[in-house]
């Protein structure tokens, strides 16, 4: 029934709804309705993995299918307008509840607009603030109407719907591949077949929607919808922009581990192999080297991180730890024009002429509004946590709730092999301290340092922790932050650059290659420790050997006039009754107790010594067994066997290339060349008819068309057929006028036409 300008009857059924039997519903209108499931189903499973980055998605799960059946009932009930009405304000209500439940929250609408400004630019919605309840407020609309539009019969419509939603978490880069395309797939189901509903088409007919679908899925994995890239960034109750981020045509921002350092980058992917550059980006002066600390993220992805909140202000956001500290001195000038500002942890003030430029993000890092230009400068006066091996043993668990509800957070999808594996590891450390060290030693033992290497096709932290034998400082780091999170100690990713080359008494050079990443940890009345998991020795020499050979190819950029003549060491007039140190390991590796354990040196391999994990029964051998044993369980869990989206896929390409081969006469061909080709055996009379039918088919494709009331005999005698085809014809006049035929007859026809047919 077609949809005209009046208002159908709601309760009429088989014109709207589908409240009759399903046995009842017109095929050609079930496919559309097919069409906009796998349209809501798109953008659905978007924030279905979306949520399942934070939580358990059940009650994501529990909304859709109620939201399904308040829709459905609602399109036996009411008009479209009152639909739409209801729609709205069912998105406005659940917005204003989401607001509502943040602190800090703003009504007026401008904020709203450039937040969703900033989500079409490319900002993910994970860096959304309380993301799952931003899910559930946003989700039922969309769904609600483009359901019920879809069985009221107003197709295209509900495919607007279905697909700008779907458009929307393409924008915010969202929305993968596979469920992308499932969504452009079901606008065309949708579109097409609800065109033929209109028309009173029947099934057979879909064979044109099956060639479009086709189509579009050729067309959908050849070409790719990129955002343009962060314009806005978080504010840190809210959840709104409150802030440009930087934008820097020099120095842009791929996603990887140094490009999170040369612009302010929400998203940090894990890559597979990595080159770095050995091209100059600051030189620092500071009273005592260190780590010169960029950034954090507090949301792991399971192949990335997310920092959420946005930037606010360094009067309001730097400050001191909660116990004592030491004070760094620090002024960082840029070398080439770059999107940071780095600071050793914690920075509790900045000065210079870039700081009126400083703002400071939610998770306590250092962010320009505009990028430094080079030779922009500033000053960072930093309070280094102090606090001793015991003190951090002592420290307790007593974690405040916001810090458990940022930090503890894993990917619902986590395979629990994880955990099992490191609580075997650290089954005798029983305090958090003792834990992290535990993990820490451990990986940095027994994963080779290598910027070469493949990416996982699971989660990182599994595949670095079962699979891989080598990566570098981003799984390494990864892997150990996701460890602790599984004994419920929160722990966060950061990235920013080693020291760099000494090049005076309290100078430093750094450059690309000394980009780095590590793990904080978070202990109660003392603030965020580091740790650092990856074998600093090889990664050393990755560096040097990566700046001899930029020396060697005279790139630009590299060296200064002090750069040159290597490390700076100390002269005995310059030296001090305590030398300089090169490197700051955040007093509580400085002052560790002489009884603090090595838990799991270098040479302690898995061969079955006992450490603190306890009796860990591990050879080379027994590892890769035991990674063969979980393989199967992570197939269970979705990390190598297809998903639905792909099984999807594959059954609509099935059914779309069907309908190409159909519209193009493929499929009849097809038959017809098995048909000729092969002949099932039956009794005698069928036999000899059918070898019959084939040879006519052959002498037709080879010669010419049997014409209307032509005779058997008139028609070989003019295509001059051969006593095989002769002897044929003879044996089905005999069959058909004298009403017998024997079985070797039959078979005796059958093998010539066959013979015939082997000619060709």
């Amino acid at each position: 029934m077609s949809v005209t300008g009046r208002e159908q009857n709601p309760g009429r059924d088989g014109q709207t709804g589908i409240t009759g039997r399903v046995r009842d519903i017109p095929p050609v209108r079930l496919l559309a309705l097919g069409g906009a499931l796998l349209v809501i189903g798109s953008f659905v499973g978007v924030v279905h993995d979306v949520v399942d980055v934070i939580s358990d998605p059940g009650l994501l799960q529990l909304v859709v299918a109620l939201t399904f059946v308040g829709s459905t009932i609602a399109a036996r009930y009411l008009t479209v307008r009152k639909a739409v009405v209801l729609a709205v304000v069912l998105l406005a209500g659940s917005l204003q509840w989401y607001l509502l439940g943040l602190s800090g929250a703003t009504l007026w609408p401008w904020p709203h607009i450039q937040y969703t400004i900033a989500l079409l630019a490319g900002n993910s919605v994970l860096g959304i603030v309380n993301l799952e309840a931003w899910v559930i407020a946003v989700t039922p609309a969309p769904i609600f109407l483009a359901w019920y539009l879809a069985v009221r019969r107003h197709y295209a419509p509900s495919a607007a719907i279905g697909g700008t939603t779907l458009l929307f978490f393409v924008l915010t880069g969202d929305a993968g591949a596979d469920l992308t395309l499932l969504g452009v797939v079901g606008v065309v189901t949708l579109v097409g077949a609800g065109e033929l509903d209109r028309l009173g088409a029947s099934i057979g007919e879909t064979d044109i929607v099956a060639t479009v679908v086709a189509i579009a899925i050729v067309a959908s994995v050849t070409i790719s919808i990129v955002p343009a890239g962060a314009a806005f960034s978080f504010s840190p109750d809210s959840g709104l922009s409150d802030s440009a981020a930087v934008s820097s045509s020099a120095a842009p921002s791929d996603g990887t581990l140094e490009g999170s350092l040369l612009s302010a980058s929400e998203e940090l992917s894990i890559q597979g192999s990595l080159e770095l550059t050995s091209e100059l980006r600051y030189a620092v002066t500071s009273n005592k080297g260190s780590y010169w600390r960029v950034a954090a993220y507090d949301l792991y992805t399971g192949d990335g991180w997310v920092r959420r909140g946005g930037t606010g202000s360094t009067d309001q956001r730097l400050g001191s730890p909660p116990d004592r500290s030491r004070t760094v001195e620090q002024t960082y000038r840029a070398i080439t024009e770059i999107g940071t500002m780095p600071a050793v942890w914690r920075p509790s003030e900045i000065s210079g002429p870039a700081a009126e430029n400083a703002r400071a993000t939610r998770l306590g890092g250092l962010q320009p509004i505009q990028p430094l230009a080079a030779n922009d400068s500033y000053r960072v006066t930093s309070e280094v946590p102090i606090a001793t091996a015991s003190e951090l043993r002592d420290a307790g668990e007593a974690y405040p709730a916001s810090v458990k509800n940022q930090y503890l957070q894993l990917p619902d999808s986590t395979p629990d092999r994880v955990a099992e594996r490191t609580e075997q590891l650290t089954g005798n450390a029983d305090n958090p301290y003792d834990t992290a060290r535990v993990i820490e030693q451990w990986l940095e033992s027994n994963r080779e340092y290598s910027l070469n290497v493949s990416k996982p096709s699971g989660t990182t932290a599994d595949s670095f922790l079962f699979e891989m034998d080598q990566g570098y400082c981003t799984y390494y780091a990864t892997t150990m932050a996701t460890m602790l999170r599984t004994q419920d100690i929160p722990a966060r990713f950061v990235v920013g650059y080693t020291s760099g080359q000494r090049v005076g008494e309290d100078e430093w050079l750094v450059r690309g290659h000394n980009s780095h990443a590590w793990v904080e940890v978070y202990f109660p009345d003392v603030g965020w420790i580091r740790f650092d998991p990856t074998p600093a020795g090889p990664r050393d020499s990755t560096t040097q050997q990566d700046l001899e050979s930029a020396r060697a190819a005279n790139e630009s950029n590299v060296d200064t006039n002090r750069s040159q003549g290597g490390e700076w060491t100390p002269t005995p007039t310059e030296t001090e009754t305590e030398a300089p140190e090169t490197d700051d390991q955040q007093t509580v590796l400085e002052e560790r107790e002489p009884s603090v354990p090595e838990y799991y040196g270098p040479d302690a391999e898995l061969n079955g010594s006992e450490f603190p994990g306890g009796q860990f029964n591990a050879t080379a051998t027994d590892r890769t067994d035991t990674a063969n044993e979980s393989e199967g369980r992570r197939d269970n869990e979705g990390g190598l066997v297809p998903g639905l989206e792909q099984l999807t896929l594959a059954a609509l390409a099935m059914f779309g290339f069907a309908g190409v081969a159909r519209r193009s006469g493929l499929t009849d061909r097809a038959y017809r060349a098995v048909w000729l080709r092969w002949q099932p055996r039956e009794e005698p009379a069928t036999d000899v008819e059918r070898a019959f039918d084939r040879l006519v088919y052959l002498l037709e494709r080879r010669h010419r068309k049997r014409h209307p009331g032509e005779t058997v005999r008139h028609y070989l005698d003019a295509v001059d057929a051969d006593e095989r085809a002769r002897r044929v014809a003879t044996i089905r006049e005999r069959a058909r006028y004298a009403g017998t035929v024997d079985r070797d007859a039959a078979d005796e026809a059958v093998e010539l036409v066959d013979e015939l047919v082997g000619d060709t």
